[in-house]
């Protein structure tokens, strides 16, 4: 081979390289990256390696309608945050309540699911609204707005015991650890209904706990958020939506206020 068709071939080479480089970036860069903490049934966990639950069929309606392609990584709870800020991942879908305070640090998408604390305990207990939570030992989700609730109402104490996840914490409850646990009304009735040999009750309060709803949260102006939101009123407006919420919650949701 002599020096021309040598250069020839090197230069055909190094654009086929750079091509396919471009090609493989290309297509990595397509798909998002989605966190979520996989231990929050109904909402998400795991079956066996696959994550499941109501956000994940509500995530893989909204990214089909908004045609993005998507992977969803269990990165736990307090990470999930962390990896936001540090743009390790696009977005994160995980029973995230929208409030005031998260959104000096992130962005939310529209609301697709409307929530409220309530509280665990065993049958018998003389504990009847939040007011009755005073002084008792109650165990939530470290970071959560269940934790927030029981602050404002008593102030940052040590009987509020605070765990890495709701299963932990409604652990905490069956050891004797607790008198109570407070989180969302999904995670709680689920539980409840899933374990009638544990002879627990769930108790609503809506004097003492507010409406909350969730969001898909993203990095701070971060990409996707329109194109998300105008996927979410489409699949909400459907009937996809109702579809899905009575699969995992068995009747039918209040629509209408997600559009409030």
């Amino acid at each position: 081979m002599n020096l021309k068709q040598t250069i020839k071939v090197g230069i055909i080479g190094l654009s086929a390289a750079l091509l396919a480089a471009c090609g493989s970036t290309g297509s990595d860069d397509k798909k998002l990256t989605i966190g979520t903490d996989a231990a929050y049934a109904p909402f998400e966990s795991l079956n066996g390696d696959k994550i499941v639950g109501f956000d994940v069929d509500v995530l893989d309606a909204v990214m089909k309608e908004a045609d993005l392609d998507y992977k969803l990584k269990n990165t736990g709870w307090d990470p999930l945050f962390i990896a936001l800020q540090n743009e390790e991942v696009d977005a994160g879908i995980s029973a995230i309540t929208i409030n005031d305070k998260r959104k000096k640090t992130y962005d939310f998408s529209s609301p697709y699911f409307e929530s409220i604390n309530m509280i665990l305990t065993k049958e018998g207990s003389p504990i009847k609204s939040a007011k009755d939570l005073e002084g008792k030992k109650v165990s939530v989700q470290n970071g959560t707005t269940g934790q927030e609730a029981l602050e404002k109402m008593f102030g940052k104490n040590e009987n509020i015991k605070k765990f890495d996840s709701n299963v932990l914490a409604i652990q905490a409850l069956l050891n004797g650890e607790v008198e109570a646990v407070v989180a969302d009304n999904g995670v709680l009735k689920e539980y409840e209904k899933n374990n009638p040999d544990k002879k627990l009750v769930t108790i609503s309060d809506k004097e003492n706990f507010d409406s909350e709803f969730y969001g898909i949260i993203f990095p701070k102006d971060g990409d996707h958020q329109d194109e998300i939101n105008k996927a979410m009123k489409k699949v909400i407006d459907s009937g996809k939506y109702a579809e899905i919420y009575k699969k995992w919650f068995g009747e039918e949701p209040n629509v209408d206020a997600l559009k409030q």
